[in-house]
């Protein structure tokens, strides 16, 4: 009897920490997912694809928004390394930043709100702020654009240039080895075949 309670115990710990376990391991996936965005806007246009009605409706903002600041955070680090502007950027992105992470805290409580007339009104508000963040993200990209548009352009056509020159040389190099080469095709002494350099043999043996 005290064997079979043993076992029983030892059953029910091994439970335990397994479940234990599997929930440590589940909160620290979902904290890696909320950290990344790539893979929390994947979750979220998965979840948005599955859903319906005003969930599907704050799942799509919550996804917008994330590609917004994920964009406009992109922006920033291409200036930050020294290939863009700097000036205010990356302060005003921060406070941005700031706004869009507390607007999609907003979002995630209205996930669980189940009154319709509730969302009937918070959801064109929740809308209208995304609008203004994501208008704020593109004129955020805009500047940081408008920085890296003219020295491009300049390179590109520097570039284009020195391309076409090189081909054209290239071009005109193939055209004179394909010239030369038909020249020697054309001046290449004929040698005589073996039937008549046997018939030459003949006749001067007949006439010695």
């Amino acid at each position: 009897m005290d064997i079979l309670i043993w076992v029983l115990v030892s059953l029910l710990v091994i439970v335990v920490l397994s479940i234990a376990t599997v929930v440590f391991i589940a909160r620290a996936l979902i904290k890696r997912i909320r950290r990344n965005r790539n893979l929390a806007g994947a979750m979220l246009r998965t979840r948005a694809w599955f859903s319906s009605g005003p969930q599907r409706r704050i799942l799509t903002l919550r996804v917008r928004l994330g590609e917004a600041l994920g964009s406009g955070q992109a922006a920033v680090d291409l200036a930050a390394r020294g290939d863009g502007p700097r000036g205010e950027l990356p302060r005003l992105f921060r406070r941005i930043n700031d706004e869009g992470v507390a607007l999609d805290l907003q979002l995630r409580l209205m996930e669980s709100e189940t009154d319709a007339g509730v969302l009937a009104v918070e959801l064109p508000a929740a809308g209208h702020r995304v609008d203004q963040v994501v208008g704020l993200v593109r004129r955020l990209r805009s500047a940081v654009a408008a920085g890296l548009a003219a020295p491009t352009d300049d390179t590109l056509t520097t570039l284009q240039s020195d391309v076409d020159r090189e081909i054209a040389a290239l071009h005109a190099g193939v055209q004179e080895l394909q010239r030369l080469n038909r020249g020697d095709e054309r001046f290449e002494p004929t040698r005589p075949s073996s039937t008549a350099a046997s018939i030459v043999r003949d006749n001067k043996g007949t006439r010695s």
